[in-house]
């Protein structure tokens, strides 16, 4: 590490919120380091500036007249052509048509071309648009400057830049959305860049909050799930308690899939609600005004949900021409709203073995962000442990506790409900799942990452991610062409049983034929029957023990047809991918081949 790294810096890039939190490096020999949340400068007002522990992640383009002269200054930045946090959200809600929300959710959006400027989705043609990976870049860059502004100063070491970055993912996000974020940050001038899992991060907040209090709250056998909902994801990760030579080991274990319910699902619901409410006294809204109430049932569910004593919130929609203040739309959002809207909708009670109702998917749909048909999430986890979890030893166990995370999770209600669920599922009377707790709900993941740059370090509790299986490749075997039947494939082992993130191995021993300029499929090859393979082993005859994973078709660069002669070099990243490396014999030729191992198949 370079002396110029004086801190290790977590950042949790939220689809809702983000955070910062952070801790010096050269703090003297035995005394523990101290891990702080940077409190984020940003406009609440126009021309108002105040730090707050949550920068909204939002992104307003106002066009030239919708906003004073000077309203979007920053301390850093006099002349700034848009803004980003807690304004940006609020002045959002009333220029939908201006605000990007939820960019991190179009980084795992293919349906579109993340690199180009499609947002604010559907705005004016006559509008700004940027991509979701430049909104990404700014509000990563907000974050750099308020940094810079408030802790750096002059002193040029100190500046975010130039520190170690961990910065937090979806578990469940695929190779493209992790290179995406990555890019991001890329952007913003980030040198020194690690990517972490939200709900490994969570867990490591909770170890850190717990300092060595955390094994006595869980013992040998015991299976955490982590249930990690927030503002646009959910996530369900399962993390394994063991003993080795007398001391508690951690390992993760399972990984869910990709799931776009979460808060933003939630408030898009109470709007139709309170639309409802509002078109029984004659009232009727435009698309923009529905856009502008999805935003303002936000503000309302915070409230509800930050004092259960609190009955009801109003909420206000302006109105369309030129009397707007006499045409302002008011209603309410009341408690039972809120319990039967989220609870029951989103939180339902239902069976262990319940799937995710699909219902029949129209034949043309507009193209936007790919949320799930069926927002219960409920039966999204049921379906997540029905698959990763069973009597057999080669699989967890069920969980016996569960950690909560994502803004949404701080609602009482919803943690009891799934509380109960859980404890139902897994035996009922004297098999209650317990609830370990990492603290703030929205600031967890942020303090985890920064803990897990300690750790590292070798300066706190690592959490073992290892390969659950072995991995092959699928090599055509060289032989004369037959009439009727294709070249065997066989089974070339590239990453083994146990291989740790963060780990290489070059398989420098054999050569291999890469064709280039043409369309090509690697096919990915899993087996949980043979950790014995090493890397390097070929296996002809693998059908019963091995199992295709996924095809990669692509075509590599170079000249059409041409046939290179290559050597193999595999990687685990410490982002859930592996990148196999096809390096050209002669010359400095590579080609890059990434995989997803994250998600348990």
């Amino acid at each position: 590490m370079s002396s110029a790294k004086v801190f290790v810096v977590g950042i949790d890039l939220g689809t809702t919120n983000s955070a910062v939190s952070y801790v010096r490096t050269d703090v003297a020999e035995g005394q523990p380091p101290e891990i702080l949340l940077f409190e984020i400068p940003q406009l609440t007002a126009p021309g108002t500036v105040e730090p707050r522990p949550l920068l909204p992640s939002a992104l307003l383009l106002p066009g030239p007249s919708e906003v004073a002269a000077g309203a979007l200054s920053l301390p850093w930045k006099s002349e700034a052509g848009f803004a980003v946090g807690e304004f940006a959200r609020s002045r959002g809600a009333e220029l939908a048509y201006r605000l990007i929300a939820s960019a991190k959710s179009w980084l795992c959006n293919t349906m579109v071309d993340r690199d180009s400027p499609i947002l604010p989705w559907q705005g004016p043609e006559d509008a700004e648009k940027i991509s979701p990976v430049t909104a990404s870049a700014r509000i990563l860059e907000h974050i750099r400057d308020a940094w810079n502004y408030s802790l750096a100063g002059t002193d040029r070491t100190l500046r975010l830049e130039r520190q170690e970055i961990l910065l937090t993912v979806p578990a469940s996000f695929d190779a493209a959305a992790r290179e995406l974020t990555a890019k991001a940050a890329a952007m913003a001038g980030f040198e020194n860049l690690t990517l972490i899992e939200e709900p490994t991060a969570a867990f490591y907040a909770w170890i850190e909050k717990n300092k060595e209090e955390w094994r006595r709250q869980v013992r040998p056998g015991d299976v955490v799930l982590v249930c990690d909902v927030g503002g646009g994801t959910s996530d369900f990760s399962l993390i394994e308690v063991s003993e080795e030579d007398g001391n508690l080991t951690l390992q993760r274990v399972a990984v869910g899939n990709h799931l776009l319910v979460g808060g933003d699902n939630m408030d898009l619901a109470l709007s139709h609600i309170v639309a409802r409410k509002l078109s029984k006294k004659g009232a009727q809204m435009d698309a923009w005004q529905m856009r502008s109430l999805w935003h303002s049932c936000r503000q309302a569910k915070e409230r509800l949900f930050e004092n259960d004593r609190v009955a009801s919130h109003p909420v206000t929609v302006l109105g369309r021409g030129t009397r707007l203040i006499g045409a302002t739309l008011k209603s309410e959002i009341t408690r039972e709203d809120l319990d039967s809207v989220l609870l029951d909708g989103f939180f339902p009670f239902c069976e262990p073995d319940a799937r995710p109702v699909t219902p029949q998917v129209a034949g043309i749909r507009e193209i936007g962000l790919a949320y799930e048909a069926d927002p219960a999430v409920t039966r999204h986890l049921a379906y997540f442990l029905h698959r990763h979890t069973s009597d057999n030893s080669e699989r967890p166990a069920y969980p016996t506790a569960v950690l909560f995370n994502g803004g949404v999770m701080k609602a009482a209600a919803i943690r009891k409900r799934v509380m109960d669920l859980l404890s139902e599922w897994r035996g009922g009377a004297g098999k209650n799942v317990r609830e370990i707790v990492a603290g703030s709900f929205e600031l967890a993941v942020a303090r985890g990452a920064s803990y897990y740059g300690l750790a590292r370090r070798g300066r706190g509790v690592r959490i073992r991610a290892g390969l659950e299986r072995s991995y092959y490749v699928g090599v055509a075997a060289s032989m004369p062409a037959v009439p009727g039947f294709a070249a065997p494939t066989k089974a070339l082992c590239v990453a083994p049983f146990g291989m740790e993130e963060g780990e290489s191995v070059d398989l420098t021993q054999r050569e291999y034929a890469l064709v280039t300029g043409e369309p090509v499929k690697f096919d990915l090859l899993s087996s949980t029957d043979r950790p014995d393979d090493r890397p390097g082993d070929v296996v002809e005859d693998w059908q019963d023990a091995i199992r295709p994973v996924a095809a990669l078709e692509t075509v590599l660069q170079g000249e059409a047809g041409r046939t290179v002669p290559v050597t193999l070099e595999v990687h685990v990243t410490e982002i859930g991918t592996m990148e196999v490396w096809c390096v050209a014999k002669e010359g400095d030729q590579r080609w890059k081949l990434e995989f997803n191992v994250r998600e348990r198949q």
